[in-house]
């Protein structure tokens, strides 16, 4: 059986083949504890899973507008009033069935073969792949632990062409849990509208920060008309299985995007859409509570790597990653995660599963609990004195 071979630009997620396996120790009767997963393990907000449901029992079960539902594109507007200082309309918002699909038809809208795309490495999996699977070209850019894993706005210039379509970024990052600053932001802007390339700014994290403030480009001069935020509900408001997110964009582009949806989803389930509208304008209490839980969670984390011999690792900014330095055991950090797995008992992954420049680290999640994370480390400890 052939496939088309456009199929073999894709690449898989690091973080679910890890999961798969350790699962399929947990299958043994073995003991696992999570590290691994990007996930909050927290549950959905009473209200807004309420609303939800409501919606089920209303009749919200049938399609809806492709691009979303007015009410929600309205509140999402306004919550990014609120949380970037930029003015939306609800026709420059689309909902979709997660925020992974905004990075799919945003990558298939602008890039054609032969198109560059500046993706930062270490960095989410996906941008090099959809990029290559487009046709176009993903282009590296080094985040590197002497800059607070952050990039260099010189190895940016140097890598801007005059096939230079796209820049994408993520602050708070995963898996480094860093942040640009407002320097780097006043920077990349004025390369943008120098070259005249898109940005596509992946802010899934945004709420999720212990240092300083987020900062999105599209609230810098001249760049909402280039800028596409991405952004969703899954990690703020623990709604994973939902499957809601959304892009921001100029309503140009939101027409091609709304095209694209046609004929691949259709719309987004009618009724998740009402449980986001709940989270939206609802109380954040519950979101809030388990950004500060999160805070505890990193300080007992970082400081629990930093107590093994061997690994160091810097404080992370914002996300609810550590991304610890295991370079000294001279070993791939794919050979030092698998160790952990099969010896320690704790699932995490190598940092070569972001990129090239991830080699040498670690990333653990800490959407676990102090409990896990304190046991996690103790073994870890223990089976790295052994390695």
């Amino acid at each position: 059986m052939e496939f088309a071979t456009r199929l073999s630009q894709l690449n898989t997620e690091g973080a679910f083949e890890a999961l798969t396996r350790a699962r399929a120790l947990e299958a043994q009767g073995r003991q696992i504890i999570h590290l691994e997963i990007g996930e909050p393990d927290f549950e959905t907000p009473p209200h807004v899973a309420e609303a939800g449901i409501a919606a089920i029992r209303a009749g919200k079960t049938h399609y809806g507008p492709t691009p979303g539902l007015p009410e929600l594109r309205e509140a999402i507007a306004a919550y990014i009033g609120r949380t970037r200082g930029v003015a939306y309309s609800p026709a420059e918002v689309i909902v979709t069935p997660g925020a992974k699909p905004i990075i799919f038809y945003v990558i298939m809208a602008l890039i054609g073969p032969g198109d560059e795309a500046i993706y930062p490495d270490p960095g989410f999996p996906i941008y090099d792949s959809v990029v290559k699977f487009a046709g176009g070209v993903p282009i590296a850019l080094p985040l590197t632990e002497e800059q607070d894993f952050r990039f260099s706005l010189d190895d940016l210039k140097a890598r801007i062409t005059p096939r230079t379509k796209l820049l994408i970024l993520n602050s708070p990052h995963n898996p480094c849990g860093s942040m640009l600053t407002p320097a780097d932001l006043m920077g990349i802007a004025e390369l943008a509208q120098k070259h005249n390339f898109w940005v596509l700014s992946d802010e899934i994290y945004s709420r999720i920060v212990y240092e300083g403030e987020f900062h999105s480009p599209a609230a810098l001069v001249g760049m909402k008309e280039r800028t596409i935020i991405l952004d969703g509900f899954s990690k703020t408001y623990a709604m994973t299985g939902w499957r809601l997110g959304y892009g921001l964009m100029p309503e140009a582009l939101a027409e091609q995007i709304t095209l694209l949806m046609v004929n691949t989803t259709s719309c987004t389930a009618t009724f998740t859409q009402y449980a986001g509208v709940a989270a939206l304008n609802g109380p954040q209490t519950e979101a809030e509570a388990m950004i500060e839980e999160f805070r505890a969670r990193r300080k007992l984390v970082v400081d629990g790597l930093n107590s093994i011999p061997g690994v160091t690792c810097r404080n992370p900014a914002g996300a609810f990653y550590a991304f610890p330095n295991v370079k000294s055991f001279g070993r791939t950090a794919k050979t030092v995660a698998d160790y952990l797995l099969n010896e320690a008992g704790v699932a995490c992954l190598g940092g070569a599963s972001f990129g090239q420049y991830g080699e040498g680290y670690l990333r653990l999640s800490y959407a676990n609990s102090r409990e896990n994370i304190e046991k996690a480390i103790e073994q870890m400890k223990v089976a790295l004195a052994k390695f």
